[in-house]
């Protein structure tokens, strides 16, 4: 049987940062695997400060997250779109870009899709 764990986000085990100085992805290894905390700046998108990284055309990790703070729109390769914010639970399929909408920096807990995400 296992027991209790705690791990906080605010001490994480890995920060990677995204290029331009546009937010970071804070990162936690559990049993189960990696959960993550990323914040993105305004004006953070995919396809400008991690596609460079990835080496993708597209963000191709899934996510299972929640949205803490701030919005963000999403657009899947396929053309479906949809605009994320505060209290949200997302399901992101592998195959989409990603931006931050508005002025506000967006803060999103993932623990299905950050495990290699950002990483160099």
């Amino acid at each position: 049987m296992a027991g209790l764990v705690r791990i906080s986000l605010d001490t994480p085990e890995e920060t990677r940062p995204f290029e331009g100085g546009t937010g970071q992805v804070e990162v936690v290894n559990l049993s189960g695997g990696a959960v993550g905390r990323a914040t993105f700046l305004p004006g953070w998108r995919w396809s400008e400060h991690v596609k460079p990284i990835a080496g993708t055309d597209s963000c191709q990790a899934g996510h299972t997250g929640y949205y803490v703070s701030g919005r963000m729109k999403v657009v899947t390769d396929d053309g479906e779109e949809i605009e994320y914010g505060p209290g949200d639970f997302a399901v992101i399929p592998p195959g989409h870009d990603a931006w931050v909408v508005g002025s506000e920096p967006c803060v999103v807990i993932d623990w299905q899709g950050f495990a290699d995400y950002a990483r160099r």
